[in-house]
C-alpha cells in the first residue's frame, strides 16, 4: 500500500482525492495547511506529497524549502490553478517531480501517480547497488593480512588514481576482478562506467561487434546499429578478462585502440575517438605466449605497463581464518543463519587442502558448509568432502613440509608464539628464528 499525503487548504479537494485515490493501491493521510504538513512527514513515511501552490501563511513553494532544510527528500507532485503554471515550474527547479492543473483529469492524475513512484523506485534502486558495490569493492573488501596480499593492495592504491593501464596475472579464481573494480572504484572515474568484456565468452567475430560495436547491415544479423564495449566505457574503466583468447586478428585491432584511442564500428570506416582506461587479466603466461607468436609482442608491452599478480591461495593459507569469518558474515546474511565461527578440526581440514579453484572455490565451500550447518559452529563432518577428494597438498622438500607446518601451528594457535612453540616441541627463540628465515608473517591475534 502506498501512503499519498495530500495538502491542500480546500476541503472540497482533500475529499475528492481521498474517494478518488483510496482502495487496494493508495492510503491517502490530508494535511489542511504547510505547517500541519511538515509535522507529519516527520513522523510518517510518504510515498509520495500532493501539494497545493497557494495555501495562506506558507505556500508550497515555502513548504518544500522547508523540507529540503529538514533533508526530507519525499517525492512531491505540485498542485496549481490555472494561471499559476510558471510558479509551478519553479516549483519543479526546486524539487517537485511534476505538477498537476486543476481541475485535474482524473487518469493523468493516476498515471502520474504511478510513473513517480516508479521512478522513486528506480532511485532508490540505483542508489542501494552503487552504495552496495561502494562498499564491495573498497579497500577493506580485499581481504588478507598476508604479505603477498599486502603488496597486491599497496599496489592497487598507487595505481588507482593514475590513468595507467594495468594488468593483472594470477590463476582462476584469486579474485582478478576485484582488484579491478578496486582500482576503478578508487580512481578518479568511479562515476563512469565499469565495464567487463570477458574476451573467452564470445567467437572472434562475435567480440569484435562487442568491443567495438557494429553498423546495421554490416554481417548477416546485424538488423540495426549497436555501440560496442569502448564506446560504453567512454570516461570509464574497461576490463578485459582473459586477455590471453584474444586471437590475432583481434589483438590487432586492439593494439590500435590502445595506441591511438580510436577505432572503427564493424561496417564502418568513421574513427571513434574515447577516454577509456583498460585494465587487462589473464591466467596465461602473457610472456610464453609472445615467445610462442601467439600474443603480439608490442600489445604485450602496451597492456603490461604496470603489472599486479595475485597470489593463489595455497602460497597465502594465513589469510584462510579471515577469508573464513568473511565468508561466515557474508552467508549469514544471504541464508538468514547465525553461526559464530569454524572448528580448530574444520580449519585443520582447510589448512590442509590445496584449493585449485583459490578464493572461489574456498567461497563455495563456505557457502555448501552454511547451507548444510544447523547450529551456530561449522564442524570437519560438513567438510568431509575435503578429505574424500584426499588432495592435501604435499610439499616438495622438507623446508617446505617445515614451513607449512610452522604457519597452521600458528594459525591454529591465533598467531600466538609461545603456544604454538610448544605445541611444535620447540624453543620460542627457535620458532623466532624460523619465522625470519622462511619470511612468515602472521600476526598474533588481539
Amino acid at each position: 500500500m502506498n501512503r499519498i499525503m495530500v495538502v491542500d487548504d480546500e476541503e472540497s479537494i482533500r475529499m475528492m482525492l481521498q474517494r478518488v485515490l483510496s482502495g487496494q493501491q493508495y492510503e491517502i493521510d490530508e494535511a489542511a495547511n504547510g505547517a500541519e504538513a511538515l509535522a507529519k512527514v516527520q513522523k510518517e513515511k510518504y510515498r509520495i506529497i500532493l501539494l497545493d501552490l497557494r495555501m495562506p501563511e506558507m505556500n508550497g513553494l515555502q513548504v518544500i524549502e522547508k523540507m529540503k532544510e529538514m533533508d526530507i527528500n519525499t517525492p512531491i507532485i505540485m498542485m496549481s490553478a490555472y494561471g499559476t503554471v510558471p510558479e509551478a515550474v519553479e516549483a519543479m527547479k526546486l524539487g517537485a517531480m511534476d505538477y498537476l492543473v486543476k481541475p485535474f483529469d482524473l487518469d493523468e492524475l493516476k498515471m502520474t501517480l504511478e510513473r513517480i513512484i516508479r521512478q522513486d523506485e528506480i532511485k532508490n534502486e540505483n542508489q542501494y547497488f552503487r552504495e552496495e558495490e561502494d562498499r564491495r569493492f573498497n579497500f577493506k573488501e580485499i581481504v588478507g593480512q598476508s604479505s603477498a596480499m599486502k603488496r597486491v593492495l599497496e599496489m592497487v592504491k598507487k595505481v588507482a588514481p593514475l590513468p595507467t593501464t594495468v594488468m593483472i596475472t594470477g590463476e582462476s579464481g584469486t579474485g582478478k576482478e576485484l582488484i579491478a573494480r578496486a582500482i576503478h572504484k578508487n580512481s578518479p572515474r568511479q562515476d563512469k562506467p565499469f565495464v567487463v568484456a570477458n574476451c573467452v565468452a564470445f567467437s572472434p567475430n562475435i567480440l569484435e561487434s562487442e568491443l567495438f560495436g557494429h553498423e546495421k547491415g554490416a554481417f548477416t544479423g546485424a538488423t540495426s546499429r549497436r555501440i560496442g564495449r569502448f564506446e560504453i566505457a567512454h570516461g570509464g574503466t574497461l576490463f578485459l578478462d582473459e586477455i590471453g583468447e584474444v586471437n590475432v586478428a583481434t589483438q590487432a585491432k586492439l593494439l590500435r585502440v590502445v595506441q591511438e584511442k580510436e577505432f572503427e564500428r564493424v561496417g564502418s570506416s568513421t574513427s571513434i575517438k574515447i577516454d577509456t582506461r583498460i585494465v587487462a587479466a589473464t591466467n596465461k603466461d602473457l610472456e610464453r605466449e609472445v615467445k610462442e607468436n601467439r600474443f603480439r609482442e608490442d600489445l604485450f608491452y602496451r597492456l603490461n605497463v604496470f603489472h599486479i599478480d595475485v597470489p593463489p591461495l595455497r602460497e597465502r593459507k594465513e589469510d584462510i581464518p579471515l577469508l573464513l569469518q568473511h565468508f561466515i558474515k557474508k552467508y549469514n546474511q544471504i541464508l538468514n543463519k547465525r553461526i559464530a565461527h569454524i572448528s580448530p578440526e574444520g580449519i585443520s581440514l582447510l589448512m590442509d587442502y590445496s584449493f585449485p579453484g583459490n578464493v572461489r572455490e574456498l567461497e563455495n565451500i563456505m557457502e555448501r558448509a552454511t547451507i548444510m550447518c544447523n547450529s551456530n559452529m561449522i564442524d570437519k563432518e560438513l567438510l568431509f568432502f575435503l578429505e574424500q577428494k584426499n588432495t592435501s597438498h604435499h610439499a616438495e622438500t622438507l623446508k617446505e613440509m617445515e614451513k607449512e607446518l610452522i604457519k597452521k601451528s600458528l594459525i591454529q594457535n591465533k598467531g600466538n608464539r609461545t603456544r604454538t612453540a610448544q605445541a611444535l616441541g620447540i624453543s620460542r627463540r627457535n620458532l623466532i628464528f624460523k619465522l625470519k628465515e622462511y619470511q612468515i608473517d602472521i600476526k598474533p591475534e588481539k
